[in-house]
């Protein structure tokens, strides 16, 4: 079973907002397109990273899907309470 990378674990996406789980969604897909680039050229090292990184991606996705529903809350939405005087 490949190992997720710590940054992206559910826990850390689950703090992050949405504008930075977009930034590391971008970044991990530009990571996957360079590695199937390595693999399609045989200079791929570590293989298992390309499965690593098409998980990261899956799990951002499913972070962003599950606001988008209204499962969980984006930690900006829940830290904008009004306050009680």
């Amino acid at each position: 079973m490949p190992v997720e990378t710590a940054d992206y674990t559910i826990k850390s996406l689950n703090e992050k907002t949405n504008a930075e789980i977009e930034g590391f969604l971008k970044k991990s897909k530009e990571e996957l397109f360079n590695l199937r680039f390595q693999s399609a050229t045989g200079q791929l090292d570590n293989s298992a990273r390309l499965q690593v990184v098409k998980h990261d991606i899956a799990r951002m996705y499913t972070v962003l899907r599950e606001r988008e529903l209204g499962i969980s809350q984006a930690p900006e939405a829940a830290d904008t309470k009004p306050k009680e005087k």
